[in-house]
């Protein structure tokens, strides 16, 4: 196989890693450059394609996830209203859709033909009963620990529980299936949608699935998550794979191929996605053929590998990495203080030190390629003297501050958490602060930051969707405990931007939004990254996806290779 088999479009800018500004890259997607080898067949059969994941999935419901690696799974076995081409929505499960006029009836289109892994038959009736079963959740279920997007997507549920914190009104008002139709009425317009039907946490569960969990209680927002979301055999999708064993102790899922799938059948029999939280273990295991691929391969990796025959496609830039403020700690409730921790840090460091060719340091709460980026927000340009001074003028020549980094774990946005943690740590030293430095696992990293415990931490979010309220929105529509502040503007500009239907209109008001949570300063934009993905030489890999969201049945391994 040529090993030229994609061209990075949105990699391009800058030299040996520098990054410029915005205007210099092109974020379009990675194109293949060479046609489709042969398969070998009998290898397609008879060998497991492994792939080395960076973390452990948490759930086989997806309506209970909220992380990559959950999801990186349970697309292959589940599917969505509406898949992405891209970062474009193109049809999934619906092979078509429309809107009234308000943008609050969304009427769906189904494929004809299509059967869950259980023999259920895909239609109106058995959409609605999904969206009926979220919107009516009870107890822990309503927790963000556990139905996280949909109560960011939707608000509310039919009846909020007190003890989940869910004061917001639900946007769902109801679904009416006829035949292959299903229409889903909302209580107002929102940008959100339709993107936020391709999901992955709105996936698509049979009937006999749902009515097999329907009494399975989860009363606290601390529960332990329910053992049908932890084994195979209860869960039954559309998708081109079959959930075979999820064996914990090994951190390893296997899948086999669904010869019965509606579209093109998967390329190999059976799909096992093993967990490699260390980078470099990563690499070993791909050097020595115990693994066909891996994701988030190390930017000092990439040449190595290429120079040995290995594939290394690089996705397109969909992600942001921040430094957050946890303004319930004091004194960052001070803006003057957050101001000159800005000031602080070398963000151009970060990117031309620790992230690929392709990074680009930012400036704002979301990718440059998404509508209502703004040229006008306010900029913290690296000054240390600066820093000194504002810290001092605040009164916090002496200030000492917890910084919490995540470890054996790397994201798309984060190649190497401990890394930049060094580098803002050094920088805040510089600057007069102490750093007390506070690594934390990655299964303890989420709820710890998100409960506010965290002065400092670092962390990101690559996008769902193609629009800035999957950014702005998943941050800061509301107040929460994880940033700790209660500013009407910032709130109020993110829902007018998100309940505009106007396009020209609704831009505008994004940039307004930007700029007001740039004042806020609730945390420092740090960069966004290509990230990258390695795979053996004889292995026909998926199309990279800007969202890393590849579609396994694509990979197959080659003849004469």
């Amino acid at each position: 196989m040529a090993l030229g088999l994609f061209t990075a479009c949105g990699s391009d800018g800058g030299s040996e890693g520098d990054a410029d500004t915005a205007e210099d890259f092109d974020f379009s997607c990675p194109e293949r450059t060479d046609g489709d080898p042969a398969p070998d067949e009998a290898a397609n059969e008879s060998q497991p394609f492994v792939f080395g994941s960076p973390g452990d999935p948490t759930s086989i419901d997806p309506v209970l996830a909220s992380d990559g690696e959950t999801f990186r799974v349970t697309r292959q076995i589940f599917e969505t209203l509406i898949s992405t081409d891209c970062t474009d929505n193109a049809p999934g499960l619906a092979e078509s859709w429309d809107q009234n006029p308000e943008g609050t009836e969304w009427t769906f289109h189904l494929r004809e033909g299509v059967t869950f892994h259980d023999g259920d038959a895909l239609d109106g009736a058995a959409v609605c009963a999904n969206f009926d079963r979220w919107a009516n959740f009870k107890g822990g279920y309503q927790s963000p620990n556990f139905s996280y997007y949909y109560s960011a997507i939707f608000g509310g549920f039919a009846e909020n529980d007190p003890e989940m914190g869910i004061e917001t009104e639900s946007l769902y008002e109801g679904c009416t299936a006829d035949g292959l139709d299903a229409t889903i009425s909302l209580s107002k317009y929102t940008s959100s949608f339709p993107g936020a039907f391709s999901l992955s946490s709105f996936s698509i569960l049979s009937p006999t699935s749902i009515a097999a969990i329907a009494d399975v209680p989860l009363e606290a927002a601390d529960s332990p998550l329910p053992e049908y979301s932890q084994t195979a055999g209860t869960l039954a999708g559309t998708g081109a794979f079959t959930l075979t064993d999820w064996n914990h102790s090994e951190q390893q899922v296997t899948l086999t191929r669904n010869d019965d799938y509606w579209g093109e059948k998967a390329g190999v029999k059976t799909l096992i996605f093993r967990t490699i939280s260390d980078e470099t273990a990563r690499r070993q295991a791909l050097e020595a053929g115990d693994i066909h691929g891996y994701d988030l391969a190390a930017p000092a990796d990439v040449q190595p590998l290429l120079d040995a025959g290995f594939q290394v496609p690089v996705r397109g830039v969909f992600n942001l990495l921040y430094l957050a403020y946890t303004q319930g700690q004091a004194p960052l409730e001070d803006h003057a203080v957050r101001e000159a921790l800005s000031y602080a840090v070398d963000r151009q460091r970060i990117v031309d030190n620790v992230l690929p060719p392709g990074g680009l340091v930012a400036n704002q709460f979301q990718p440059p390629s998404l509508e209502g980026w703004s040229e006008d927000v306010v900029e913290y340009e690296y000054d240390t003297e600066k820093a000194k001074d504002m810290l001092a003028e605040a009164g916090q020549e002496d200030l000492s501050l917890t910084f919490c980094y995540p470890t054996d774990v790397t994201r798309p946005y984060m190649p190497a958490p401990k890394d930049i943690f060094d580098m803002i740590a050094a920088d805040l030293e510089a600057a007069g602060v102490t750093v007390e430095a506070k690594p934390i696992t990655w299964v303890e990293y989420i709820p710890t930051t998100r409960s506010g415990e965290c002065p400092l931490y670092l962390l990101g979010w690559t996008g769902d969707f193609s629009d800035p309220y999957n950014f702005l929105g998943t941050w800061f529509a509301a107040p929460s405990t994880e940033w700790g502040f209660d500013n009407a503007e910032v709130f109020d500009s993110i829902a007018a931007a998100n309940t505009e239907p106007d396009e020209a209109t609704r831009v505008d008001l994004w940039k307004t939004a930007n700029e007001a949570v740039m004042e806020e300063l609730p945390g420092l934009p740090l960069s966004s990254s290509p990230p990258s993905i390695a795979f053996a030489a004889n292995v026909y890999p998926p199309d990279v996806s800007p969202l890393t969201q590849e579609d396994f049945s694509q990979v197959y391994f080659t003849a004469g290779s």
